[in-house]
């Protein structure tokens, strides 16, 4: 069986994500915070060996990707745009209330990229990732819901919010698909 393995970690905390604004495709760097998250990430990431670390290109993503590369004594391979935040339009930046309750729609806001759209973009980058990499482990830092809506369509499942810098550990095979082993550091399922 030929698994590729995967590490999907969210960047670190950015001053948007403590003030819960909606940061989308805006480039909000990681604030001290999300340094320290992306530091700490590094020791649950040490047991594997990793064949490539790639991020998404926004700064709070590619940051946290050169701290835990650093500290893993690598570099990122590169960036790459399909692993972009999904973009939240007109919401980007706003918090919870009755100006982002006008823009909702299901599954999303007006002038947004929509869920499908998202997960489509991001499971088609991973499993190219997957078909490079073949058999081979890969690390990638991207954004909290691009990683959701990608890793639900691949498990079949709606899953909860990703947090800042935890390990999710998926497997893919060329035939079988997607195993979701680990979710918010929490262990799902063994590899079959």
């Amino acid at each position: 069986m030929t698994l590729t393995t995967f590490a999907l970690i969210r960047h670190g905390q950015t001053d948007w994500n403590a003030e819960r604004r909606l940061q989308g495709s805006t480039d909000i760097p990681l604030n001290d915070v999300g340094r320290a998250q992306a530091r700490d990430a590094v020791a649950a990431l040490s047991g594997y060996r990793w064949d490539a670390v790639v991020s998404s290109p926004l700064s709070r993503a590619a940051e946290t990707a050169d701290l835990i590369a650093a500290g893993l004594g690598l570099s990122v391979a590169r960036r790459i745009p399909e692993l972009a935040e999904r973009s939240y339009g007109p919401a980007e930046g706003m918090t919870d209330g009755p100006e982002l309750d006008e823009l909702r729609i299901p599954n999303g806001f007006r002038g947004a990229e929509s869920e499908e759209d998202a997960a489509e973009r991001g499971l088609a980058a991973l499993e190219a990732l997957a078909e490079e990499y073949r058999g081979g482990h890969v690390l990638v830092v991207a954004h909290g819901s691009l990683l959701r809506v990608s890793l639900s369509r691949a498990a079949g499942r709606r899953l909860d919010s990703v947090e800042n810098a935890v390990l999710n550990l998926a497997h893919h095979h060329p035939a079988d698909g997607w195993n979701l082993e680990y979710f918010n550091g929490e262990r799902l399922s063994a590899v079959v």
